[in-house]
């Protein structure tokens, strides 16, 4: 799968300023990370994969004190970075190095406006080259060491093919014409910033379904939810592996006050009820007796899902998909590189009559507006709603 193509681990500071110097040379590079999400409670960078055009090079950020010279590298206009689905590997080098990508080049996204049925690396890497992709360590602990040569080979496989890849696409980008559509995207990814914050007073509300809880629910999931998190970061494990949603969700909405109640949740003698039986009775009675006030963002929450919603709204919407599907049936494309569903609200709550008001909608690209400015605005125009004029007599709005 490799060929004669060596790779080369760097576990030390001197062995990574030599690589850098090597590849600040290369006009492209390819780059992926591996990271222990999966496993630990906070997850991190374990792994930063590169290659070029001869050479594939793991780098293990754990065994070194300082990465400034690969954000000097990776922060390089001049030389191209090579990523696939590259949204994780951007907050993350940011998250935990401060370092920021420049000039990327995104091949899932590149997959994506080519209308290609399947996406993910390993199903371009067979499409293009043949190469059977096994993706049985996807979900490995990267943390763990020592790494053994199956997991290397898994790792270094993530970029081996970038750079050839990209070749391939930008070839078929060009042929299409959504080569600089591509390339805006490119952009915008290069600033996706971490958002997650664990210590946000309302992260309880991530759960799935938090919105069809009453107040007191809501109370009792904060307890439960504070809970999850210190048992999680005691044992350092994922959240999810302590205790799924789902059965914080169903205790905060039947709030159980003895064991016969928590049976219906979970099964009475079950590992998770042996461990955390006592503990969740307890953070029901906690969360009743509560009296703190619930996140003060829930209120604007719920007035901007009324902003968007609303039968104008819905009336527009409804032609706005209509003609998205007719494009992508019409002319091959993806759904979402045409319009996703956020954006065709926001038209929709915004009616834009004139190109520069549609170029002015919150989310839109300029590659949209190039290519789908004027039917759009037909759409808008077509499915607003009549205004009334003097004498009773009604007209639609006109663009100008």
């Amino acid at each position: 799968m490799f060929g004669d193509t060596p790779m080369v681990m760097i576990e030390d500071d001197a062995a990574l300023r030599a690589l850098v110097d090597r590849l600040r040379q290369e006009p492209v590079i390819g780059i992926d990370t591996e990271a222990d999400s999966f496993h630990h409670y906070r997850e991190k960078l374990c792994l930063i994969q590169l290659s070029d055009r001869t050479h594939d090079y793991i780098i293990d950020p754990l065994q070194l004190t300082d990465l400034s010279p690969l954000g000097e590298l990776l922060g390089d206009a001049n030389i191209v970075k090579v990523l696939h689905g590259g949204d994780y590997d951007v907050v993350s080098l940011k998250r935990d190095y401060g370092i920021r990508i420049r000039n990327l080049f995104d091949t899932m996204i590149a997959a994506q406006f080519l209308a290609l049925p399947r996406i993910g690396l390993a199903d371009l890497i067979e499409r293009y080259f043949g190469h059977h992709v096994d993706k049985k360590y996807q979900r490995h602990d990267w943390a763990s060491r020592p790494l053994l040569p199956e997991h290397l080979d898994y790792a270094r496989g993530d970029t081996h093919f970038l750079l050839a890849l990209r070749e391939v696409l930008t070839l078929f980008l060009t042929r299409k014409g959504r080569l600089a559509a591509h390339s805006e995207e490119c952009a915008i990814l290069e600033e996706r910033d971490w958002t997650r914050d664990n210590d946000d007073s309302a992260s309880f509300l991530r759960v799935k379904r938090s919105n069809t809880l009453d107040e007191l629910g809501l109370r009792v999931l904060r307890a439960l939810w504070a809970y999850r998190d210190n048992e999680a970061r005691s044992l350092d494990r994922p959240a999810f592996k302590v205790l799924p949603d789902e059965v914080l969700l169903g205790i905060a909405s039947s709030r159980p006050t003895d064991d016969d109640g928590l049976q219906h949740v979970m099964r009475r003698g079950s590992s998770m009820h042996r461990k955390h039986g006592d503990a969740l009775l307890r953070c029901v009675m906690d969360g009743l007796a509560d009296e703190r006030p619930l996140p003060s963002k829930e209120a604007p929450a719920r007035r901007d899902r009324k902003a968007d919603s609303g039968p104008a709204i819905e009336r527009l919407l409804g032609p706005l998909k209509e003609w998205r599907n007719q494009v992508v049936d019409k002319r091959g494309l993806a759904p979402v590189v045409v319009a996703n569903n956020n954006l065709l609200k926001e038209i929709a709550r915004l009616t834009p009559s004139t190109i520069e008001a549609l170029a002015a909608v919150p989310g839109i690209r300029r590659w949209q507006v190039i290519d789908f400015g004027e039917e759009l605005l037909r759409v808008v125009e077509g499915a607003a709603p009549v205004e009334p004029e003097g004498g009773g007599k009604r007209r639609r709005r006109r663009r100008r």
